[in-house]
């Protein structure tokens, strides 16, 4: 499957990725199930948890840079209250 293109799966996030998840966890990509929508799971880069799963469409993950992970790791909490903040705007604007 080609994740680039696959509209339930619109950050064309694949294994190997990193992407932020619903708990703005860095999650290392190990697995996606395509089986109807796009479930994509990992281990977290934070404190090594998983599965983590999230829903690619629904849920909107983002692909994080290998570089942000350690500020990431650092401060979990300032970054979560960050993209809180942005999410919030983001979803102000679209009113």
């Amino acid at each position: 499957m080609d994740n680039a293109t696959d509209p339930r799966n619109p950050a064309g996030i694949r294994v190997g990725d990193i992407y932020e998840d619903c708990s703005f966890h860095p999650v290392l990509c190990t697995e996606i199930d395509d089986d109807g929508g796009v479930v994509l799971s990992g281990i977290s880069l934070i404190d090594g948890t998983l599965p983590r799963s999230c829903d690619a469409q629904h849920c909107a993950p983002i692909r994080i840079p290998v570089e942000d992970v350690m500020a990431i790791k650092n401060d979990l909490k300032r970054y979560a209250s960050q993209r809180l903040a942005e999410l919030g705007a983001v979803a102000r604007e679209a009113q």
